[in-house]
């Protein structure tokens, strides 16, 4: 599903990542866990095609991404991944269900079958009532089950997620961390997670530890 090898990071002097190997296979969720300043966004980033390696390889489903050019990386970036972030990214002027939406009418779907994806997405969520409220008039456990619902619209090969329920009471983050489970039993996708739970990242198929730019 994603191979990465030798991957480093530079900015000027400063190396933040120090040639990481990462294999992801498909419907695995690995967790990555260590200190703040470890390199752990920064691979995310990487890994997502939002930043570009200073040197190393990145294969997703066999292509490098990075050889893509703009227009096409920024497709296959939203046919093929997900992503989840710890502080929602919702458009406060939308609705849960056209922010769901978004993503899928961003790809080319017409409006009228992305909503219709996207209400199917708030019904496995629990969510139906909750379709024409704007994002300050839901709770943070609300607000982040629509962020993984958008994530999930195009029915992404990966989804990555930097710390998901850092924002979350115990109850809620608790109940997040089922739902990738069971999302990834439902929808076969692999899912990368950054996250400082410790409880959830053991939960995890794999637990890797970074430190200091690499895996240790």
């Amino acid at each position: 599903m994603l191979q990465a090898s030798g991957i480093e990071k530079k900015y000027g002097d400063l190396q933040i990542l120090k040639g990481i190997d990462l294999e992801v296979a498909p419907a695995e969720i690995i967790s990555i866990v260590g200190s703040s300043g470890a390199g752990k966004t920064t691979l995310l980033q990487i890994l997502g095609t939002l930043d570009t390696p200073s040197s190393g390889q990145l294969l997703i489903e066999g292509k490098n991404p990075f050889e893509l050019n703009e227009k096409a990386l920024s497709y296959f970036r939203n046919q093929r991944l997900g992503f989840v972030f710890q502080f929602h990214q919702l458009l406060p002027e939308f609705s849960a269900l056209e922010n769901i939406a978004l993503p899928a009418m961003i790809g080319g779907t017409n409006q009228t079958d992305a909503l219709k994806a996207a209400g199917k997405l708030l019904d496995r969520f629990g969510l139906q009532n909750r379709s024409a409220h704007k994002p300050d008039a839901l709770s943070g456990g609300e607000q982040q089950r629509i962020a993984v619902a958008r994530a999930l619209i195009n029915q992404p090969a990966l989804v990555f997620a930097d710390e998901p329920s850092g924002n979350l009471d115990t109850e809620n983050a608790n109940a997040l961390h089922q739902l990738f489970f069971e999302l990834r039993s439902e929808m076969k996708q692999s899912f990368v997670i950054v996250t400082h739970n410790e409880a959830f990242a053991q939960m995890a198929d794999r637990s890797l530890i970074m430190k200091d730019g690499r895996f240790v």
